[in-house]
């Protein structure tokens, strides 16, 4: 029986697994590694730092592991920034990860002159330091001797799958896919081509950028532990979270709580525009097909879980924190606006920070640990209420990621969107997105991929009123707070 190996490169830690054909679990190894801060709004990582514990992990499923492995898919952190010099093969500076937002000021500067139709037009994406474009040029502008190099030919610029592909196979290739691509603000997602008007608008010289692919491509061979296995497959995150769900028919819906959270419907092959701060965006390419997508971004999510635990010491462990959380979603009126890195959709407002409202003498740590959580469900709700807005139908809503074995967030979400919420059996649908794409690559018939459903979670009528007021006061509370700083 041939197995299929799945590398799962995340914000703040990479994943292994060995899965079966019928997507079993099989074998899994996860390490997790720092970001660093440098400044207000910088976010890095050590790219050796990422290529090590991609390594470990894979050694440790191999060495666990007797089974055949047919072939290997890559999924990957988005938008994340990675130059390199061809010369040496090392990078000439750290990762410049999605959520940094150094680039804000060249962002207003650029939709201060006019550009955004445009970029929008091609991309389907807002100007906003979120995206690779301005990441890259902010390192060629500001590292010594960059952009002399990258104008002679002498840099690569990459997103996390590329740099893999490039570390991890024997042909040292340079490659992306067409869902990484078009996350990076130079990719028009009309023709599917890297764009001249976009690379001079940033300034980017096109010997820089790497040849893109179909999902299901061919991305060279990996060597790991004396085996050579193929690189069937790359895959943006989300977008692997979307295959991984099986959202693959018009208006299937799917939500990653991740480090952030990232809604996403498919469009099959309509390319829909919406002007409420929602993005356009690829869906997948498998089969020869293209799937687009609307997407709804949130910047904080499980690192807001995390920055409880690890930095307000609310409780010891992630798993731990559903004993704090008031079932009821009661908060003793406290609210809370998640943006340690400014907020997305549908704001996208970079300036806007964090902070507690309401906090009275009687305030106790599970009001707000219950305050932070429900800012994540109404987030969530803010997307949702632009699509019914724009006639896309929402009759349930499937989830998955790492907050999700959460129960009472499940709960507490299906009460605050008034719809269905739809768990699989298996939550790490991102790794197991990235198994399909090289399944498929290798022949299996899309239709044949049917989503196993464990835990379905309905609204609860009696919450009805009490949350659809909470959460117009905590609209409120976001937009004064924006209101405020400008």
């Amino acid at each position: 029986m041939n197995n299929f190996l799945a590398i799962d490169q995340g914000t703040t830690s990479s994943r292994a697994i060995i899965f079966s054909p019928n997507h079993e679990p099989i074998r899994d190894s996860q390490k997790e590694y720092a970001l660093s801060y440098p400044n207000d709004g910088w976010v890095e990582a050590e790219p050796s730092d990422i290529l090590k514990t991609v390594k470990e992990t894979l050694e440790n499923v191999i060495q666990q592991s007797s089974e055949i492995i047919s072939s290997c898919g890559i999924t990957n952190q988005r938008e994340t920034t990675i130059v390199w010099s061809i010369e040496t093969g090392e990078p000439i500076y750290p990762a410049i990860v999605w959520q940094d937002r150094r680039t804000h000021e060249l962002c207003k500067t650029l939709k201060d002159n006019g550009h955004e139709a445009m970029v929008r037009a091609k991309t389907g994406l807002v100007i906003d330091p979120y995206f690779s474009a301005t990441k890259i040029k902010w390192i060629l502008d500001n590292v010594d001797g960059a952009r002399k190099d990258a104008e002679a030919g002498k840099l690569r610029f990459g997103t996390v799958d590329s740099f893999l592909v490039n570390k991890l196979s024997k042909e040292r290739l340079h490659l992306t896919d067409v869902t990484n691509a078009s996350r990076t603000m130079l990719f028009n997602i009309n023709d599917m081509q890297w764009d001249e008007d976009l690379l001079n608008l940033f300034d980017i010289p096109r010997s820089m950028l790497p040849e893109v692919r179909s999902c299901d491509s061919d991305y060279g061979t990996l060597n790991i532990e004396g085996q050579n296995i193929a690189i069937k497959g790359v895959i943006g995150d989300q977008q692997s979270a979307l295959v991984g769900q099986r959202c693959f028919n018009l208006g299937d819906m799917k939500s990653t709580y991740g480090t952030g959270c990232f809604l996403m419907v498919n469009t099959k092959e309509k390319l829909i525009t919406l002007d409420e701060g929602l993005l356009t965006t690829v869906g997948y390419k498998l089969n020869n097909e293209i799937n687009y997508a609307i997407e709804g971004s949130i910047y904080s999510c499980g690192n807001i879980i995390q920055w409880l635990r690890d930095k307000m010491e609310f409780f010891k462990d992630a798993s731990s924190s559903e004993e704090f959380l008031n079932q009821n979603g009661f908060s003793n009126n406290i609210q809370f606006l998640p943006a340690f890195n400014g907020l997305a959709a549908p704001y996208w407002d970079s300036d806007v920070r964090g902070g507690f409202y309401g906090i009275t003498q009687d305030a106790s740590k599970n009001d707000m640990i219950t305050a932070a959580f429900k800012s994540i469900c109404y987030q969530t709700r803010d997307i949702t209420e632009l699509l019914i807005q724009n006639n896309i139908k929402i009759n349930s809503l499937n989830v998955d990621g790492g907050m999700t074995a959460n129960k009472t967030f499940c709960q507490l979400l299906s009460d605050s969107l008034k719809v269905n919420i739809l768990k699989p059996v298996n939550i790490e649908s991102t790794a197991l997105g990235a198994c399909i794409v090289a399944q498929i690559s290798q022949g299996e018939n899309i239709d044949n991929i049917k989503s196993r459903i464990e835990d379905k979670y309905e609204p609860q009528d009696n919450l009805k009123d009490f949350l659809e007021t909470d959460y117009r006061l905590w609209r409120n509370y976001i937009e004064k707070t924006i209101s405020n700083i400008k």
